[in-house]
Formats: C-alpha cells, structure tokens, sequence
C-alpha cells in the first residue's frame, strides 16, 4: 500500500528533522518530500493532491498553525500532523480545532509516529 501513495510532505525548517522524518518514513516504505519553507510547500500543495502534511508549529517567517489555515483552504481533504518542540495546549487546540489529525511533540517515538502516519493514510483513501 505505501508505494501506490503520493510522498507525504514534511514542512520544518530544521534540515535534520527533515532528513530523520523522511529516512523514518523510508523504513516503513513511504515516499517523502521535505520543505523548508512554508511558502514552498504551499506552493507545491496548491498544484498537486497532498494526502497527508506533517507540519512543524514553530518556524521563522510563519507558523504552521496558519500554514495549516492557509493549506485547509484550498486542500480540506490534507490530512495533516503537527508537530513542534513545545507543547503548549493552546498551540495544541488551535492546531486540532484548525483541522489537524494529531499533535505531537518532538522528541517522539518512532513508532508513535508511524501509526500516526498510517492511520491518517487510511482516513485518507
């Protein structure tokens, strides 16, 4: 099943949670593309389906609770999972209430994480 889907995203501006997230993702057989920047990743979403969006909360230019807002209005089906380094409820709340699957904070677990994935997948299809 992982190999029929289209890559999940992944938007952080820190490059080695990109690279762990995407090799993660790799060992359980899904494709990832990776964004550094919001803007980017919006612009790619706005041309292509996204299934599933992991979207870090804290970066410099935006925050991905309004990526999330921006990404919900054009692509209401994007399964989205949010994560950040600090865990704070309304950041929390705001992500769920704006439409996000799930909220995680960074360090997590591997495996956490991938039946996050596989189960946004599955809502998805």
């Amino acid at each position: 099943m992982a190999e029929t889907i289209k890559p999940i995203c992944v938007l952080d501006d820190d490059s080695s949670v990109l690279n762990s997230l995407q090799e993660l993702l790799a060992s359980d057989g899904f494709a990832a593309k990776t964004f550094d920047s919001p803007d980017e990743f919006l612009v790619y979403a706005q041309e292509r389906p996204v299934k599933l969006a992991v979207i870090d909360v804290w970066m410099p230019a935006t925050n991905g609770i309004e990526v999330l807002a921006r990404l919900q209005e054009f692509s209401p089906d994007t399964r989205v999972i949010m994560i950040t380094a600090r865990e704070e409820a309304a950041i929390r709340a705001a992500a769920l209430a704006g439409g996000a699957l799930a909220f995680i904070v960074k360090p997590f677990d591997d495996e956490e994480f991938l039946a996050l994935v596989r189960n946004a997948l599955r809502k998805a299809a």
